[in-house]
């Protein structure tokens, strides 16, 4: 026995309400809580004619699953994470005029402008890339969200010496990225630091061709590493930069920055090893 189909007077305020639900407008309000933030000022930003009216600072949120890089000065980079960690390599006791403490700062001390003997007390965590003379110093500070550790090189001491593990080039383990800061190296790693630093996605490398290593052996330390990212740092003028830049390994690309940041994820590193030039900025409120 067939089964009874319902009046078809029953079935027309159902249909009729879903209708009109899917035809209606949804409230202003409704629409703005389920919204993503757009990329629409980056667009205005490459258009002629049009006002960039807000441009991305370190003081902004950092985006999900990313991290932000922003270079300071000199060898100093602030590396920020979402959670609201935020570390200072080289710090030198100056960042510019902005009112900030860091969480955690490293140094090294092959020159004044790499550390400062008389840090921010308020500073959480001061981490020193040397130790006792010949020493050197081993770190692991586990922020949670934030790994921190080193590995010790060497660098030259006063008077044409060598000062055995005076350097640190501290890795940080964010986000599932490791971001190097190789600090003031002054030779190229041996196979047991190279092994001792991993893979790096990220890292930070002095071209200034003399005071820290040759350009020559940089680039060889930079094709070694092979990093998704390479960031230079410690350059003085136009020109150490654009023969690192010019005595690149085949297959490397660059990409030239106007300001100071770099917001980087797992998802988005470039497919092959890339350069990226960013210009020095202090911080300012």
């Amino acid at each position: 026995m067939p089964c009874p189909r319902p009046a078809l007077t029953s079935l027309v305020p159902t249909s009729l309400a879903l209708i009109l639900a899917l035809l209606l407008p949804v409230p202003p309000a409704a629409a703005q809580e389920s919204r993503r933030p757009s990329h629409c000022i980056a667009i205005a930003d490459a258009t002629p004619g049009l006002q960039y009216l807000h441009k991305a600072a370190w003081t902004d949120p950092v985006p999900d699953y990313s991290v932000r890089i922003h270079y300071i000065a000199h060898a100093s980079f602030m590396i920020q994470t979402r959670g609201g960690i935020e570390a200072v390599t080289d710090y030198n006791g100056f960042l510019g005029n902005a009112d900030f403490i860091p969480d955690v700062v490293t140094m090294n001390h092959a020159h004044g402008t790499h550390w400062t003997g008389s840090p921010d007390p308020a500073i959480p965590h001061v981490l020193e890339g040397w130790g006792a003379f010949g020493e050197g110093i081993e770190h692991h500070l586990d922020l949670g969200e934030m790994l921190i550790r080193n590995v010790s090189t060497d660098i030259r001491s006063a008077y044409g010496g060598t000062e055995e593990r005076g350097n640190s080039i501290f890795v940080f383990e964010v986000e599932g990225l490791c971001i190097g800061h190789v600090g003031h190296l002054h030779h190229e790693p041996n196979d047991a630091q190279y092994a001792a630093l991993g893979r790096l996605d990220v890292v930070m490398v002095p071209v200034d061709g003399g005071y820290t290593m040759s350009l020559d052996a940089m680039l060889r330390v930079v094709e070694r590493l092979k990093s998704s990212i390479i960031i230079p740092m410690h350059w003085f003028s136009g020109y150490s930069l654009e023969q690192f830049l010019g005595g690149l390994p085949e297959g490397f690309a660059v990409d030239r920055r106007s300001g100071p940041e770099l917001v980087v994820s797992l998802r988005d590193l470039p497919p092959r090893p890339t350069v990226t030039v960013l210009q020095p900025a202090y911080l300012a409120d």
